[in-house]
């Protein structure tokens, strides 16, 4: 069954736009978006992070921080991140502001206070279709390496979601056996809108 899926983070930057990148690569019908209040990018130390408003296209974030410091954001890989991101979509999508963009299927989140930020949204969401919607949690650390690995995970489960008819009937088994396979505790809600 052809589905709709959202990869969600806090900036969507790194864990949902490697997600992103791959599932689209694999010929599924996907989007990104991030749940935080502005994007944010590591900056030069932990108190200095990089701060762009969401809907900032990543080529401006790019030329930014290229011309701040090449050398940290080459080596960190920021800007090998952003480039990729821009070869993806223009820019940064906030959560909340989606509606627009119509109903998911599926809603995959990196983070569990993400994930609890999306069901939040979609349970205050006028419930026009009582459409079912699959929310998932796959706690993944944000950096590159393990963005790289979520992502490939995300894809499993998204494919095996994909690959019946009616993944409402199958949910449980489905993270029950990718659970076991992985050793990897999913959290899941389905919702109504």
């Amino acid at each position: 069954m052809k589905l709709r899926h959202a990869m969600v983070c806090s900036s969507n930057q790194n864990r949902s736009m490697e997600a992103h990148s791959l599932l689209k690569r694999e010929g599924l019908d996907v989007s990104s978006y991030g749940t935080g209040g502005h994007v944010k990018l590591p900056g030069p130390s932990l108190r200095e992070p990089n701060v762009y408003d969401f809907g900032t296209p990543y080529k401006q974030m790019f030329d930014d921080l290229r011309r701040k410091d090449p050398e940290l954001y080459k080596r960190n890989g920021i800007l090998p991140m952003l480039k990729r991101n821009s070869s993806v979509k223009l820019a940064p999508q906030r959560w909340q502001d989606n509606a627009a963009d119509g109903s998911f299927d599926v809603v995959f989140t990196f983070e569990e206070k993400v994930f609890d930020m999306v069901v939040e949204d979609l349970h205050n969401r006028e419930h026009a279709l009582m459409k079912s919607v699959l929310a998932i949690n796959l706690d993944v650390k944000d950096n590159h390496e393990e963005a790289a690995i979520g992502a490939r995970l995300a894809l499993e489960l998204c494919q095996q979601l994909e690959a019946v008819e009616f993944w409402e009937d199958s949910i449980d088994d489905i993270v029950a056996a990718f659970e076991k396979q992985h050793r990897r505790k999913l959290l899941y809600s389905i919702s109504f809108y």
